[in-house]
């Protein structure tokens, strides 16, 4: 039934398709200009990294396939040598608004810091500084800074030039940059491969998005929501691969509250921000919604609303209006484990074992209706999670998925 759905889906659309892809692809996907953009920086001698000479010189690291969804951040695969990776460049400033993310970025990055004759003190500070103002006065912002320090001796020579200290600064402005330096160990963020200024190479992720198919919006319109859900989990793997991936996702939230260095929100648990590779271990493919809790509150408790709906972050970072001051407030009204259970609800329980599917079943729902900040419900939070994680990894811990 699929296979004859798809081959009239694609007798159907595909004229309509080709025209609108192809109408607005040199709008949206603009590589050769952020590459010339970079390239022509790092010959003027502005910026640096490990990247710079593969890209503008040997043309080892070169751009393929589009995926950008947003012109501001453009987004290809690519390969680099024999690596394959996905490349991220920066094009212009998104807003402090909430509509944009929450980066402050002008029209186009100046790579003005740091000044010329700062020292690799000053720097350092620079760097321990901006990370208490995204993540607060945590423990270990010394060792990050100085893991920082580390990947912006790009050449490995023992020197941080100018150059090179202020493509890391770039860098360090971005939600996803900096949440792969909070999260590394922990495997779920792509590792990071390369940078040349704000461009950056990060590994692939082969599978994504988490689950779900991808149809032209006239088609959207005229599906049943059922047959959408369905159609959804028609492609994903078999039930002991996705009980893995999704413990996966589940310790992505553990690890993001109250973790090393402060607590983060997933403001978009839609499933394109996620993938998994081919052991099936879970990856964040997008993170530039999964920000820093205290830059999230310092932006919002700025926003002037007349509804709640005014004070929307991403597609699930909401918050309420106060009315007597038109401003929103700063604690969201769902917990990242809410929205993560809502987003594996349909995933996980297709095709699980007639033994756990009721319990299982239960479970998630528990953890949907959950509310408030985490902060308030910690230790239902808590168990709510560890339940889940317990159930799903005593069904597959004797496999070799395990």
């Amino acid at each position: 039934m699929k296979y004859l759905f798809f081959s009239w889906l694609a007798l159907f659309v595909g004229s309509w398709i080709v025209y609108v892809e192809y109408s607005s692809y040199t709008e949206l996907c603009r590589g050769k200009d952020c590459k010339n953009s970079i390239c022509d920086k790092y010959r003027k001698g502005v910026i640096g990294g490990s990247a710079c000479s593969s890209l503008c010189e040997k043309d080892t690291l070169y751009l393929a396939k589009c995926l950008t969804a947003k012109v501001s951040s453009q987004v290809y695969s690519g390969n680099w040598a024999d690596l394959e990776g996905i490349i991220k460049c920066q094009m212009e400033a998104p807003h402090y608004g909430l509509e944009g993310e929450m980066e402050p970025r002008k029209e186009a990055t100046v790579f003005d810091k740091p000044t010329k004759g700062t020292s690799v003190e000053t720097f350092r500070e620079m760097i321990n500084n901006h990370f208490k103002a995204k993540v607060g006065d945590q423990v270990g912002l010394v060792d990050l800074t100085t893991q920082v320090l580390s990947i912006a001796d790009a050449n490995k020579d023992g020197y941080i030039s100018l150059p090179e200290a202020r493509s890391t600064w770039a860098l360090l402005q971005l939600n996803e940059f900096l949440l792969a330096f909070v999260l590394q160990g922990q495997g779920h963020t792509p590792k990071i491969l390369g940078f040349c200024g704000d461009l950056y190479v990060m590994e692939k992720v082969p599978n994504s998005p988490l689950y779900g198919i991808s149809l032209p919006w006239i088609m959207e319109m005229s599906i049943p929501v059922s047959l959408r859900r369905s159609m959804d989990q028609w492609f994903t793997p078999q039930w002991p691969h996705k009980a893995k991936i999704s413990i996966g996702l589940l310790e992505l939230v553990e690890d993001i509250f109250h973790g090393t260095f402060g607590s983060f929100l997933m403001c978009d648990v839609s499933t394109g921000s996620f993938g998994y590779n081919d052991r099936h271990d879970f990856k964040v493919v997008d993170a530039r919604y999964i920000v820093p809790e205290a830059t999230f509150q310092e932006r919002i408790r700025q926003q002037h609303c007349n509804a709640d709906e005014d004070c929307l972050y991403g597609a699930d970072c909401l918050t309420s209006c106060d009315l007597t001051k038109h401003r929103c407030t700063t604690e969201v009204t769902r917990p990242n484990l809410a929205k993560v259970c809502e987003t594996l609800k349909d995933y996980i329980l297709r095709g699980a074992p007639a033994d756990v599917s009721e319990e299982l079943e239960k479970q998630l729902y528990v953890c949907i209706a959950l509310k408030g900040s985490a902060d308030q419900m910690e230790m239902e939070h808590s168990l709510v999670l560890n339940n889940l994680k317990t159930l799903l990894w005593k069904k597959i811990s004797h496999t070799k998925d395990s």
